[in-house]
């Protein structure tokens, strides 16, 4: 049997060549054969990891958020060790999930064909609705923070003002990736060049003070 490094590492690499046949073919061309050529396996060995096709994609679909999410979690942990107002580490986590870059681009691409597909799969249904719940919340427990530290009005509801945050990103991604080929007129900008500016006034309705703790000698 393999030490559980290899196995663990094996089944990252089935996801990857899961998330490479989307991005290049969409969802129906991921079989276990097209899967098993793309990670330079045999048939055998990916049945051995994932017994049917819907296991490999819910594997790869909790593959691909994990690295998302890991990315953001990164700039949210670099943020607070250097002490950066929490609208910036925000802003800069928030953007990890808009298509910006050829590899998040890709990563849309891919999770925008596992939500579709989650409409009729619960399994996939449930990743993706955690996914969205976990960034809610952690942008609920940001503005909270924001709260304690005088960057955030005492009054505002943290609740309302995440739903409306998570909701400009989700939009925004959506807007990006249609833009492929740039504005449809030579007097705008592509949605990707306002993407930064979009996030910042939205979040500046939020983060409307000055972190107390940070002003401490």
């Amino acid at each position: 049997m393999p030490r559980i490094a290899d196995h663990e590492e094996r089944r990252r690499h089935i996801a990857l060549a899961v998330c490479e046949l989307i991005s290049d073919q969409g969802l129906d061309a991921v079989t276990v054969a097209r899967t098993a050529s793309t990670a330079g396996m045999s048939v055998g060995l990916v049945q051995h990891y994932f017994r049917t096709k819907d296991d490999m994609l819910l594997h790869a679909f909790k593959e691909v958020t994990d690295r998302i999410r890991g990315r953001a979690d990164d700039r949210i942990r670099a943020g607070i060790e250097h002490r950066r107002p929490l609208a910036h580490v925000l802003a800069e986590a928030l953007a990890q999930f808009l298509p910006l870059d050829e590899t998040r681009r890709t990563e849309f691409r891919v999770t925008r064909a596992f939500a579709g597909r989650a409409l009729d799969a619960p399994a996939l249904a449930e990743v993706d609705v955690a996914t969205a719940h976990r960034l809610r919340d952690d942008v609920a427990r940001a503005v909270h923070n924001g709260k304690e530290c005088g960057e955030v009005a005492a009054e505002l509801d943290p609740w309302p003002a995440a739903v409306r945050l998570t909701a400009v990103t989700e939009g925004l991604a959506v807007q990006i990736y249609r833009d492929t080929d740039g504005a449809d007129g030579a007097d705008r900008a592509p949605v990707s060049a306002l993407a930064t500016s979009v996030m910042a006034a939205e979040l500046a309705t939020v983060f409307t003070g000055a972190c107390r703790q940070y002003d401490k000698k």
